[in-house]
């Protein structure tokens, strides 16, 4: 069997490459920062180009494609640190209301939410199932808010549009990622599953997670790497580049190469999840474990690097390493994916 994306695939995440490069420079990742929004112009270009609506079904406007497809968008989003919610939105709710929408669950909100998702006119949050109490990216900002609370059969999700709840709007080090502490209050009314249904979609809902996640740390982390291969070759110390010495080299070698090995990691989880692979959990911690591990070493070798300057303002640098501090424990940090996934191997599951 080969595995490869397809020519299809590469064609659409160069196009996607090609608009971040444009309509998204380490100038508007600043503006972002003063004046976060969850709806950009730059969310509207993406929605015509389909990549928001990527994960809608086609029945709701949407293309109906899998994580293998988004995959590489998000790596893309990743690379130039894009401030819109596109992994939040495009690869854990849409699939989210999808599945359910798929199971029969009978609420006559998820077509409308898939509608409007499809045209890049809603943008949803989801709470981590693992923190359900805890602030969530994006919660801030949105339209949908998809929340967990403990039911009397179980865990249950909850569907909420923002007018509905209180946001408060919590410090973050990226404050593009715009955290929120929904405060609510459970009613039938907001129930969309419970019990083991509510269960295994939110257990499904947090490997995609793990995996759309990963995907941006690998931009994030190859576009690290690339600026400061860049920084080294202009630096200059003792009448020569610091990137002609060896001790440097090494540094961004070694950064080189945990970012290779986890790429094809990620793609491959990517794929388990879409084929419902029975390993497919598995491969979504080893791939959190692995682009966390990854991205966090390019971070901690380019601030080396480039030196102190590196975390001031005027250096690009410092918008990438926060997002990439945020996002290496966001649905888990290597530790808790590599403990989740020895907890699985003893267990035998």
């Amino acid at each position: 069997m080969h595995f490869a994306f397809t020519d299809t695939q590469l064609e659409f995440r160069d196009a996607v490459r090609q608009v971040l490069a444009k309509e998204c420079d380490t100038d508007a990742v600043r503006a972002a920062y003063a004046t976060p929004a969850a709806r950009s112009p730059r969310w509207a270009v993406l929605a015509d180009l389909g990549v928001a609506g990527l994960s809608v079904p086609e029945s709701h406007g949407g293309m109906g494609l899998g994580l293998v497809d988004l995959v590489p968008l998000v790596e893309e989003a990743g690379r130039v640190a894009l401030p819109e919610p596109l992994a939040t939105t495009t690869g854990v709710a849409a699939p989210l209301l999808a599945d359910l929408g798929a199971a029969g669950t009978a609420d006559a909100r998820i077509g409308p939410w898939l509608d409007a998702l499809a045209g890049g006119e809603l943008v949803a949050a989801v709470a981590d199932p693992a923190r359900p109490a805890a602030p969530v990216a994006g919660a801030d900002g949105a339209d949908l808010l998809l929340l967990v609370a403990d039911g009397t059969d179980g865990p249950e999700l909850h569907g909420l549009d923002v007018a509905d709840v209180a946001v408060t709007p919590v410090a973050s080090l990226d404050p593009t990622r715009r955290l929120g502490a929904p405060v609510w209050t459970p009613s039938p009314d907001t129930v969309l599953v419970a019990g083991d249904r509510a269960a295994a979609h939110l257990a499904t809902t947090a490997d995609r997670a793990a995996v759309v996640t990963a995907a941006e740390l690998l931009g994030l982390a190859d576009a690290m790497i690339g600026m400061t291969a860049d920084y080294a070759r202009d630096r200059r110390q003792f009448g020569k580049p610091i990137g002609s010495f060896q001790a440097v080299k090494h540094l961004l070698a070694g950064a080189q190469v945990l970012l290779e090995f986890a790429r094809p990691v990620v793609y491959g989880a990517a794929w388990s999840l879409d084929t419902g692979s029975p390993d497919a959990s598995r491969a979504a911690s080893v791939a959190k474990a692995y682009a966390s591990e990854a991205a966090t070493e390019a971070a901690r070798v380019s601030l080396q690097v480039h030196g102190a300057i590196g975390y001031t303002w005027e250096c690009d640098l410092h918008l990438f390493l926060k997002r990439t501090w945020a996002l290496a424990e966001a649905w888990g940090s290597a530790a808790d994916h590599r403990a989740r996934l020895l907890d699985s191997l003893l267990a035998g599951r």
